[in-house]
């Protein structure tokens, strides 16, 4: 069975290709080709980098204003040139999607039809970065593979759990019977690293209590009892929570009441704000990138030492908080760009923990390993860091639905 994944980003699309047989691996497998489309360089310019399993690269720019084009471009790469791995497209048996947010209805993955893609459309006004690139990459394949099952896998599905007390806000009643509630997101993600988090300690994964921390550019917590979801960061849109990139994260909301009224502020300009000029970057001045935050305080720049603190601030309050949810604790998973690569951050968020016997070993923090515990020997509560994988998370959920 082989199984193309595409995930969607707003300004990127990152895809691959596995194959499986009857039986589903424990480890995730090579896949046989993996690609990436980024149009972030340079305006209706598209890069697009192609691996192999054997190892063959291909890299190339190409102009591009459609996304359904560049996706064209990238598939031909499967079946044709140094990098092909197929014979046709046809041998491809299903298609998953990575979508954002499926809002109340859809809770698990799902066969994508009429209905659901008109879900996902109407689901934009609550992910408008991410929803309409999830649903462009989807009406692409309906072109150029078309017939073939195609499946979403939603990052709201795995907070679907969530108790009442955790996703409904304190607002008037009728918010909720309107669909605002906390959705949570980056679900994916969590999934996959509680259930690698199970295999690494080698325990039952319906016994563990885990906190996930997914620091990237978006950055999110869950707490996972018994493998699922019990309290999150991110609420209604994926501007909640942390503190991060380029987002605030969670703020007074007087603070936006305060500014409608004293500025000429559009929802769109405050959508900009808060979204895209915020978090890091709002507060250094300098990138949303955690990399050039730290260059930035190597040469003394103050702003940049405040944003760290801040995000750190912000990342112990959250994890307190998912440490309230869970009554005790396991494991402490670091997962995603930052949390895979900053041994500050970790060391950081684990130090206002030691109370509760969570100790680091430093000379493995600063390593940076992969799917490793990175605990003292003597640490009451493991802490490891997981590669997290979801594109091999929805290639797995694609191969549940037909077995």
């Amino acid at each position: 069975m082989k199984i193309l994944v595409l995930n969607a980003g707003s300004s990127s699309q990152k895809s691959c290709l596995y194959e499986l047989n009857d039986r589903l691996p424990d480890r995730q497998p090579q896949p046989l080709w993996e690609a990436q489309i980024d149009w972030h360089h340079r305006e209706g310019v598209a890069q697009l980098k192609v691996e192999t399993a054997s190892a063959t690269e291909l890299e190339e720019e190409f102009a591009s204003d459609s996304r359904e084009a560049a996706i064209s471009r990238m598939l031909e790469t499967l079946w044709q040139g140094k990098t092909q791995v197929i014979n046709s497209l046809k041998e491809i048996d299903i298609v998953g999607h990575r979508v954002v947010h499926g809002g109340q209805d859809y809770q698990q993955s799902t066969l994508i039809s009429p209905d659901v893609k008109e879900a996902i459309a109407r689901l934009s006004v609550f992910a408008p970065v991410h929803n309409p690139a999830n649903l462009e990459g989807i009406e692409a394949l309906e072109k150029i593979l078309p017939n073939r099952p195609q499946v979403a896998v939603f990052d709201t599905a795995f907070h679907a759990q969530l108790p009442p007390a955790a996703f409904v806000y304190p607002g008037p009643y009728e918010w909720l019977e309107n669909g605002i509630r906390r959705y949570g997101f980056h679900g994916i993600s969590h999934q996959y690293c509680a259930r690698r988090a199970a295999q690494l300690l080698n325990r039952d994964l319906t016994h563990l209590r885990l906190i996930s921390c997914h620091l990237g550019n978006g950055c999110s917590l869950a707490a996972i009892r018994g493998g699922v979801s019990v309290d999150t960061t991110m609420g209604f849109t994926p501007l909640d929570g942390l503190m991060m990139g380029s987002r605030s994260g969670a703020i007074d909301p007087g603070i936006i009441i305060h500014l409608l009224r004293r500025e000429d502020l559009t929802s769109e300009k405050l959508d900009n704000i808060l979204n895209r000029n915020s978090g890091l970057k709002g507060i250094s001045g300098v990138s949303s990138d955690m990399r050039q935050i730290g260059d930035a305080i190597a040469q003394g720049n103050e702003r940049a030492q405040l944003a760290l603190d801040i995000y750190i601030h912000r990342l112990r309050a959250g994890i307190a908080a998912m440490l309230a949810s869970l009554g005790g604790l396991d494991a402490l998973i670091f997962t995603a760009g930052v949390g895979e690569n900053s041994a500050v951050v970790r060391s950081a968020a684990c130090e206002a923990f030691g109370f509760m016997g969570l100790k680091l070993d430093g000379e493995k923090n600063q390593q940076s390993p992969v799917d490793e515990d990175i605990a003292a020997v003597d640490s009451a509560v493991r802490i490891l860091i997981i590669h997290t994988q979801e594109d091999w998370e929805i290639a797995r959920e694609c191969w549940k639905l037909y077995h």
